[in-house]
């Protein structure tokens, strides 16, 4: 395997995503739920989309993620 290759390997018992564009080691089984409060997101201000499909909010805690996967967060940001 080449150097380039093993550099995108998740270290051992975790699973590799790409999260907002970038690899993310997580330790599974997670939840879009608990993703959130492991990167300390506010879930009531966030839309969180999970290969390539909008999540509702009152799915965060069934929606499993996965190996290979790919989460977008976006935050709600106010202003005038």
């Amino acid at each position: 395997m080449s150097e380039s290759a093993l550099g995108r390997l998740a270290p051992s018992g975790t699973v590799r995503i790409t999260l907002n564009g970038d690899p993310y080691d997580l330790n599974p089984p997670m939840t879009i739920g608990r993703l959130l409060a492991t990167l300390d997101i506010d879930r009531r201000q966030v839309a969180v989309e999970h290969n390539f499909t909008l999540v509702k909010r009152a799915a965060f805690d069934s929606a499993i993620v996965g190996s290979g996967d790919t989460v977008e967060i976006v935050n709600f940001v106010g202003g005038g």
